[in-house]
């Protein structure tokens, strides 16, 4: 039964606890609606002590958007749950930002839900993502030539977002929504194999399946569990060395020990260097292998006064014996 693996999920991962208030990102489609629907009998049978809101976004890039901003908004007036909705011309948004079509999407949707959960006092956020959804994402990463963080996939609980159906398979999903004759929506560019996406959902997934190996999403699910055991001991083991070696830190920059920084094996160094990256500016996007080489070499070379910027806004200086990642 469907209902009972959402409920083992959420209890294995503590996704949902009493007294949550909790804005859902319903999309209309199979995954969203069989989340809503269940959440829905889950608080309506009171297993859990909680409360939820709905939020749907408009992209405005299919015709029949308009169709299904409606059928969410009367799923959620027959379910009695207040829906919130946004309409944003994603195209025009894209082109502005110089962004590809899907990241905008995604930005967009992740605004409105956190906007919403501010405006009714929620505390987390669900989408729903499924196993399949992990899986392309997995395959997706390696694709890319991802670091170990790409095997981890989709991950139950993200800080305040949440994913109770992502140990569910998208045909178990698609069939429950038919037994309850909840007619979702049919998002048709899904179906568009120029996506990248859509391309490992609709052709590679299902081949790997046929000519290799019938429980692959089960495989992929074993290493995204081992990848996310073992990316978590070395962010524990990184943050412990970080402290060892950081002389100061604030806003701005970051010093770190130099001869103390070059004792250390060197995938600590990297994962120190990241982990500095990403304090001061609270990600690390266009760091890439090589910078992260380069600025090794730098530290390990020990010669005074030189210095890297591996980005336009990053400097890492090496003077005095000591490392300056600082803002530019």
């Amino acid at each position: 039964m469907l209902k009972q693996k959402v409920l083992e999920t959420i209890e294995k991962y503590e996704l949902i606890k009493s007294g949550d208030k909790i804005v859902l990102g319903v999309s209309g489609g199979p995954d969203s609606i069989a989340m809503l629907n269940i959440l829905n009998e889950i608080k309506n049978e009171k297993i859990i002590n909680f409360d939820f809101v709905t939020a749907h976004v408009n992209h405005g890039i299919r015709k029949n958007a308009i169709k299904d901003e409606e059928y969410v908004i009367d799923f959620c007036k027959k379910i009695n749950t207040e829906c919130f909705v946004h309409y944003a011309d994603i195209k025009k948004i894209a082109k502005e930002n110089k962004k590809g079509i899907e990241e905008t999407g995604r930005e967009i949707r992740y605004e409105f839900f956190n906007e919403v959960m501010k405006l009714t006092n929620s505390n987390k956020v669900a989408v729903a993502h499924n196993s399949n959804d992990n899986a392309e994402t997995i395959i997706m990463n390696i694709i890319r030539g991802s670091g170990t963080n790409g095997l981890k996939g989709i991950e139950e609980k993200n800080g305040i977002y949440i994913r109770p159906l992502i140990k569910i398979k998208r045909k178990d999903i698609e069939e429950y929504v038919k037994q309850e004759k909840l007619n979702p929506r049919h998002d048709e560019s899904n179906d568009d194999n120029i996506y990248t996406r859509n391309k490992i959902r609709n052709i590679v997934l299902p081949y790997i399946e046929k000519e290799f190996n019938p429980n692959i999403l089960e495989a992929i699910e074993r290493l995204s569990v081992i990848a996310i055991e073992e990316t978590d001991y070395i962010k524990i083991k990184t943050k412990e060395a970080y402290n060892e070696i950081c002389i100061e830190e604030n806003e701005n920059e970051i010093v770190l020990d130099l001869k103390e920084f070059n004792n250390k094996e060197q995938i600590i160094q990297k994962r120190i260097i990241l982990y500095s990256i990403n304090k001061i500016f609270g990600n690390t996007k266009s760091i890439e292998k090589i910078h992260i080489e380069d600025i090794i070499k730098l530290c390990n070379n020990n010669v005074g006064n030189k210095f890297l910027c591996p980005n336009k806004n990053t400097k890492v200086h090496v003077k005095n014996k000591k490392i300056h990642i600082k803002i530019i």
